[in-house]
């Protein structure tokens, strides 16, 4: 990374703590937990072996499958936002699955007070904020999406400040997921959803017309749809655009053919996200570099674009007040 890159404040909205457990930290949590990894989960290089969307998805499952108690969630939320720390960060929100959890045996208690330790450490290392949004998984269906929503509601926790929900796009409609998305909203929480990644954008029409959110995870098909780009502009709902994560699972064939400049053209507000970082070759601040190297984004540009997602991020405003003067103004 350029020095001068490194040394804009970046803002990450985007990413899934699951999927952000690199290889190295795979093995040593499996060796603490006695967990034998599935044969051909790492190529030669060190890297996950995947060739394919669903190959990746079984990769990302079988690496959080290593996962088994509250100290595991420390440690990965430790490392990865300390990572990013180190790259310029001074704030993040990571997407947790309660799904996932359950399905080692982690209560959704010992999971968020995990994250909470690990991002305590980093704040107390770093000059660094990090933050939790819970995710259900959409083909899972509408009612364990509901039931998410209620054991977030039921258990707040400081450090909890949004809803989102992953997974396959082509399963349900987002009606179908109204009511989860009706509880967070009454609770007093903002929401983001997946949308216009896998699918057009039609999927993006139907998270806005039909959930309450001010965000869209990804929403980079949005710009197949003119009428779509005024509309998100005009509501100022802010895309969380992961171009790494968008090439590596060929929604794009090249950085020639990615739509972000057309996004920030269209006046949207954006942010710059990794995604699932070490399933992608990515991080926090290679994607802002990219953006300097691929879309010729100044550090003007780049710290614009930092707060337009300090201005899209689901912390308190009185936070968000001081995160932003962080943020140079390049005047």
């Amino acid at each position: 990374m350029q020095k001068e890159i490194l040394k804009i404040p970046k803002v990450e909205l985007h990413s899934h703590l699951e999927g952000t457990i690199p290889p190295s930290l795979v093995r040593k949590i499996a060796k603490r937990n006695n967990i034998t990894l599935k044969e051909g989960l790492f190529t030669n290089e060190d890297t996950f072996a995947w060739v394919d969307f669903v190959a990746f998805l079984q990769a990302y499952d079988e690496a959080s499958f290593c996962l088994r108690k509250s100290i595991d969630y420390e440690d990965i939320t430790y490392e990865y936002f300390k990572s990013c720390a180190i790259e310029g960060a001074i704030y993040a929100e990571t997407f947790i699955s309660p799904d996932h959890a359950a399905a080692v045996g982690i209560s959704y208690e010992d999971m968020i007070n995990g994250c909470a330790n690990g991002i305590d450490r980093v704040e107390k290392e770093f000059d660094f904020i990090g933050r939790l949004i819970i995710s259900c998984v959409r083909h899972l269906g509408p009612d364990q999406a509901t039931q998410v929503a209620i054991l977030m509601v039921e258990n707040p926790h400081p450090y909890v400040v949004g809803f989102g929900m992953g997974g396959n796009e082509s399963m349900y409609t987002m009606a179908d997921f109204a009511p989860a998305y009706n509880i967070v909203s009454e609770a007093g929480f903002s929401s983001t959803v997946h949308a216009g990644e896998v699918c057009g954008p039609e999927s993006v029409w139907d998270a806005i017309r039909h959930l309450s959110v001010s965000r869209i995870g990804h929403g980079v098909r949005s710009v197949e749809d003119q009428k779509l780009l005024i509309e998100l502009a005009n509501r100022n709902i802010a895309l969380e655009v992961c171009p790494g994560s968008n090439l590596a699972l060929n929604v794009y064939p090249n950085w020639e053919t990615h739509p972000l400049q057309q996004i920030i053209d269209a006046g949207i507000s954006v942010s710059l996200n990794s995604d699932d970082p070490p399933f992608f070759n990515t991080s926090v601040g290679a994607e802002y570099q990219n953006g300097a190297s691929f879309f010729n984004l100044n550090s003007k540009k780049l710290c614009e674009i930092s707060t337009m997602a300090i201005e899209a991020a689901f912390i308190e405003d009185k936070i968000k007040s001081k995160l932003l003067l962080k943020i140079p103004k390049h005047n």
